[in-house]
């Protein structure tokens, strides 16, 4: 788990070289390792990535950095052999087709059967590259959703990619299934997204949530259900199952937002990462990665077409 260190330069004596100010803020780290944080692009000075150790604090500087925890042994990431499955490779990032039903990283109930323990054991180095609780991570998927998801292997790529994430410069677009006849057929859902006040393990639309917007399209109108292609304008937790639940259309196959009908041979929520398109972290390359529909929601498509 990662603890935030946050702190406002407020005295002469604490304009010093940012590596050591970490240090000795997060007494648990070394000089090396808080070295370390920075060069991962762990660490922000007035709201920007500083990756620079060295960097000179002055007067008024606002730090923020959400560091591991000290150490534990027990909870060490492990490599094991969980299949991954490329689809880019060099020597900067991979993109990965991700199967439902695996996590990305561990966390509880999911300790070392995720895509950064099969990472870890085909790419070692990804261990020093971001945060250590899920080395090379840029952004996540939920469980049971498939699909795209862009991993670095060095700290320039997690650097690059981190600022190109909260620029929105990455562009994700999913397919989704949502029940019912979506009106209007093209749109967007802006409403800020928080804790559930409810259910604490939910999210919900809520007026005191981080800001949300999400984009969609119909692609395919089907007798009760509408084939959806969505784009992520931001990435909060569980974004489009609840954006869509919040309009009315929830996704088929949400168990936990959706409240849908149950769908023959559909055992998760009918949700994709189709599409990838981003400028190249070092080249500056425009990229573009397509996923196909995995076979359970292709076969579960087919059969609603032809009722």
């Amino acid at each position: 788990m990662a603890r935030r260190v946050a702190w406002q330069v407020e005295a002469d004596g604490d304009a010093h070289r940012l590596d050591a100010a970490l240090a000795q803020r997060a007494d648990w780290l070394s000089r090396s390792a808080a070295q370390n944080a920075i060069r991962n692009g762990l660490v922000r000075v007035n709201d920007e990535v500083e990756t620079r150790p060295s960097t000179a604090l002055k007067l008024d500087d606002r730090v923020e950095s959400f560091l591991p925890e000290p150490e534990d042994p027990d909870a060490r990431l492990v490599a094991a052999d969980v299949p991954v499955d490329v689809i880019y490779r060099d020597d900067h990032i991979l993109v990965v087709d991700k199967p439902h039903g695996i996590a990305v990283h561990p966390g509880p109930g999911h300790r070392d059967d995720t895509l950064v323990n099969g990472l870890l054991k085909i790419f070692p180095e990804t261990a020093a590259v971001g945060a250590p609780d899920r080395p090379g991570v840029v952004h996540r998927l939920d469980l049971d959703t498939s699909g795209l998801l862009i991993f670095a292997l060095t700290p320039e790529a997690y650097v690059q990619l981190g600022k190109a994430m909260r620029e929105r410069a990455i562009k994700r677009t999913y397919t989704a299934l949502a029940h019912g006849r979506v009106q209007p057929a093209e749109g967007t859902v802006d409403a800020p997204i928080g804790r559930d006040p409810s259910n604490r393990t939910r999210q919900a639309v809520v007026e005191s949530g981080r800001a949300a917007k999400t984009h969609y399209r119909t692609v395919e109108q089907l007798p009760n259900a509408t084939l959806l292609e969505v784009e992520l304008e931001t990435g909060r937790m569980h974004q489009i199952r609840v954006h869509l639940t919040a309009i009315g259309f929830p996704v088929l196959g949400d168990m936990t937002y959706g409240n849908s009908p149950k769908v023959n041979g559909l055992n998760r929520q009918f949700l994709h990462a189709s599409r990838l398109s981003f400028a190249h972290p070092v080249t500056g390359e425009q990229m573009t990665h397509e996923s196909p529909l995995p076979a359970d929601l292709a076969s579960v498509l087919e059969r609603l077409r032809q009722a």
